[in-house]
């Protein structure tokens, strides 16, 4: 049996070599087909008030195919407990008929004992996709620095990932992260081992940060998509300074028409994770809300139908 020893000497020799990097089309994660309906999930941190059972049955009765299961500190299973705690959630969300195939994680060291483990154990549960941790910019120290570490680290997470038969996913992150302007991150998927990961792409992300320029983004980071992100927002004027507000679906700057076009267009089908972001009474940021239940489950509702929608207006066209 590999051992955790064994990951970490593979990919620590495979880091050390110089790479050549891979031919671009070999590593698209791009499934061609029909615009078929987007197999859809919900962020779980959004339900975090409720147990593993409560939220798998309101999920399945909202109508999502599955959960984005938050697997990190504060989230609903937490790294130390993964062996016991992701067996149970995993056995609920099966008995509701949701599908188990999306996690999201802080994991970026895989010679880590707790992060490993966590891999190890959702593998074993049979997930396929997860999200990474962050690499966030110190604009007073060196910026090149931050690439080099996550350049390293990612490598090495990617190699466990192949053999542990899951995909990772980089998220890009609006702010001083590492993957805000998906030319950095891009530039480090090309010359690392991309065998176990990919990205998650963020459409709010990247029009909060690209502008008018977003598209380019897109098209540049296409080829290594496995997860995609939705989510909206506006820009408010507050106290004479300008900051983003999220807002539900459709009722923001994200033009969500042209995007779920672009996405049939180039025959990306991959889970969607939807992120609310907004007003949730709390639960936005995964503490126990002030509103009722029922009315979180209506927002929620709400933005899971507009997708829905929109993708068949536009499958349409």
């Amino acid at each position: 049996m590999t051992t955790r020893r064994d990951f970490i000497k593979k990919s620590t020799l495979a880091s050390a070599a110089l790479m050549t990097p891979i031919p671009t089309d070999l590593l698209s994660n791009l499934q061609v087909g029909p615009a078929k309906a987007p197999e859809l999930y919900l962020f779980s941190k959004h339900l975090q008030f409720l147990d593993y059972d409560e939220m798998s049955r309101v999920v399945k009765e909202i109508g999502f195919d599955g959960l984005d299961l938050t697997v990190r500190p504060k989230g609903h299973v937490l790294p130390a407990n993964v062996t016991t705690d992701l067996p149970r959630a995993t056995e609920a969300m099966e008995a509701a008929g949701l599908k188990t195939k999306l996690f999201c994680t802080s994991v970026r060291d895989i010679t880590d004992p707790v992060q490993y483990n966590v891999l190890k154990t959702a593998s074993e549960l049979g997930y396929q996709h997860f999200r990474t941790g962050w690499y966030k910019y110190d604009i007073t120290q060196d910026i090149l620095a931050v690439v080099a570490k996550a350049k390293g680290e990612l490598n090495r997470l990617s190699i466990a990932c192949s053999e542990f038969n899951l995909q990772a996913s980089y998220q890009n992150h609006s702010g001083h992260y590492l993957g805000t302007g998906i030319w950095d991150i891009f530039g480090i998927l090309q010359e690392i081992d991309t065998s176990g990961l990919g990205a998650q792409y963020d459409v709010m992300h990247n029009v909060l940060e690209g502008g008018r320029n977003w598209q380019v983004g897109f098209h540049l980071i296409k080829p290594y998509i496995n997860t995609l992100v939705l989510k909206d927002f506006i820009w408010v004027e507050q106290d004479g300074k300008w900051d983003r507000k999220y807002v539900p679906m459709g009722t923001g700057i994200v033009d969500f028409e042209k995007y779920f076009t672009m996405l049939m267009e180039n025959n990306i089908n991959v889970p969607i994770s939807l992120h609310i972001e907004y007003d949730l009474g709390g639960a936005e940021h995964g503490k126990v809300p002030t509103i009722s239940h029922q009315e979180v489950y209506r927002r929620i509702q709400r933005d899971r139908d507009y997708i829905m929608d929109t993708w068949s207006k536009c499958a349409q066209q």
